[in-house]
């Protein structure tokens, strides 16, 4: 089933055709098909091993699917791959924390896997932002989980992407972690950016949300 953009005349930010995955010879899903549209936030449901993790793997490029296409701006990814990366960030279930690097040096190196670079006083300033000013010169392994999954909050700001692919956003998070992530959200919306996400915990957004359900008769789009 495919959930059309609300133009005929308008290209989806990036699209799925008939996307199959199989793991461990076992199919977790087939035939999915949908759009996202600048501007949407879209969630991915789905009980455990309904191949949510998998899903956004395949989209952002670290996983074949063993059928289907994933398009971006209408043209299949793999030819425009480069224009893909540099609109997309992918922020995983597991941190990539370096425990041995400090906050600053963490964000740096982050950046750095996209080519970019950001002066020190907007780093700090993202970092207050996200709840860790004066943890700049801290190692990692000195931090909670939930801090250093801040670090990857200010690494997704300083990004400046289209595109957030979300894996469990909100785990290790308190509820003041929650409510930034949903404010984010939020913000990167209004600013004409789009989102796909995962997560077990439920997010309430005061906003239209796009949901697709894995794990169900045809994985339909609501």
């Amino acid at each position: 089933m495919m959930v059309e953009a609300d133009s005929a005349h308008t290209i989806p930010l990036l699209e799925t055709r008939q996307l199959e995955c199989v793991r461990d010879d076992r199919l977790l899903f087939s035939d999915l098909s949908f759009t996202l549209t600048e501007g949407e936030i879209l969630q991915i449901e789905g009980a455990n091993g309904s191949g949510k993790t998998s899903l956004l793997r395949i989209l952002c490029g670290l996983r074949l699917a063993d059928a289907g296409q994933v398009l971006w701006r209408g043209e299949e990814v793999s030819v425009v791959r480069e224009d893909y990366y540099a609109n997309m960030i992918y922020i995983g279930h597991l941190p990539c924390i370096k425990g041995d690097l400090t906050t600053l040096e963490n964000i740096r190196a982050l950046l750095d896997t996209r080519s970019q670079l950001a002066p020190l006083d907007e780093i700090e300033q993202v970092l207050a932002l996200v709840g860790l000013a004066g943890f700049d010169d801290v190692t990692s392994k000195a931090l909670s989980s939930g801090q250093r999954r801040r670090i990857l909050l200010a690494f997704l700001l300083l990004a400046k992407a289209r595109l957030w692919i979300l894996d469990e956003p909100l785990t290790a998070l308190d509820v003041e972690g929650v409510a930034l992530v949903e404010t984010m959200l939020l913000e990167h919306r209004l600013a004409g950016g789009s989102a796909i996400f995962t997560t077990h915990h439920g997010m309430q957004l005061p906003c239209a949300m796009s949901t697709v359900t894995l794990g169900r008769a045809g994985n339909q789009p609501c």
